[in-house]
């Protein structure tokens, strides 16, 4: 008698499974898998339905606590939006030997990448000579250059020292290995052991010449970036908004911006899409990108590599080690909710 395939309940919001998955992986997964994909809306009856007998869960869907109970044979649930959600229940998983992992780890040097981009374009005007040129009315020589500035030896500050830091670290100790670190969920002695020295985050702004906003949302940190944090900056100081747009005050970051001399990149934004009619957009002194840092082929690709070497180490009975995984202590104040993809 044939044996029936293991069960993969595929909701992988905002992802598709080709975006996710190389044609070889997807053709491993339907070799070796019974796919079930969930409709757009009215889930909860899908799940109620294909849950009790599902081995593996690609998307993190609402699931209560009740309907996780109905599961009999659960191994793990991969996130493959990025950021872990509060919309299940965790503590039941964790009791229960179900992984939750999230793919994020492969976002890291494509964002790490984009915000060493944005700072050189910054220190050297590159985005405004370029549009100049377009225009026919570049300036030659140095003119353009009178307020640009070398990042060697400048004093580099994290907020937030997760992956995106870390990935960010080896690119910027080419130019400076003055580097300071806020990040309240992280010990000392690990941001120690990196080399960096951890500090206040009134510290990162009075020390530092360029930051970078790494902090992923969280229950205790909504809008912790404000104005008197703000005006502690040196003039021609640099931030670079990169993670999660809820840990700033954006009025404020407006304000800021709009009557100091100093310089922004922003990634992410607390409505997306953006309104097309908001201030901000007038600002000579930003750098906008449309919450793309690292909305790049490759690591979408890299997600369903990881989430494959995981299948295959949870299948011998092994632990996971290439996603990131859940830890009970910190995800309950986890607040991020799906990007929205046009």
């Amino acid at each position: 008698m044939k044996k029936d395939k293991p069960i993969i309940l595929v909701d992988p919001f905002p992802r598709t499974m080709d975006i996710l998955f190389s044609k070889e992986n997807l053709k491993y997964l339907n070799n070796n898998f019974k796919l079930l994909n969930a409709p757009k809306k009215n889930k909860i009856n899908f799940y109620k339905k294909n849950l009790p007998n599902a081995l593996y869960i690609f998307g993190q869907p609402d699931l209560p606590t009740e309907l996780l109970k109905t599961q009999t044979t659960l191994k793990a649930i991969f996130n493959v939006e990025s950021n872990f959600m509060n919309n299940m229940d965790y503590e039941y998983c964790f009791k229960n030997n179900i992984h939750v992992l999230a793919t994020s780890p492969v976002f890291a040097q494509p964002v790490a990448e984009m915000a060493l981009g944005l700072t050189l374009s910054i220190a050297r005007s590159i985005h405004i000579a370029h549009n100049d040129f377009i225009k026919g009315r570049e300036k030659y020589g140095g003119a353009i250059s009178k307020n640009n500035f070398l990042l060697k030896n400048k004093t580099f500050g994290f907020i937030g020292f997760g992956d995106l830091a870390k990935a960010t670290l080896p690119l910027i100790r080419v130019f400076s290995n003055n580097i300071l670190a806020y990040d309240p969920w992280i010990s000392d002695s690990v941001i120690e052991s990196k080399k960096v020295i951890p500090t206040s985050l009134n510290n990162i702004f009075k020390k530092s010449d360029i930051v970078y906003v790494y902090a992923t949302s969280t229950t205790t940190n909504k809008e912790m970036i404000k104005l008197k944090n703000l005006n502690l900056f040196k003039d021609s100081s640099v931030i670079l908004i990169m993670s999660r747009a809820s840990v700033i005050n954006f009025d404020d970051l407006y304000r800021f911006l709009k009557d100091r001399n100093v310089y922004a990149a922003i990634d992410v934004f607390p409505k997306e899409p953006f309104p097309k009619t908001d201030p901000f957009r007038k600002l000579k002194n930003v750098i906008f990108s449309s919450h793309r840092a690292g909305a790049l082929d490759v690591a979408f690709k890299n997600m369903g590599e990881i989430v494959m070497k995981d299948i295959k180490l949870i299948s011998r009975n092994l632990k996971p080690k290439n996603c990131k995984k859940a830890e009970l202590k910190t995800v309950k104040k986890i607040i991020s909710a799906p990007v929205k993809i046009n």
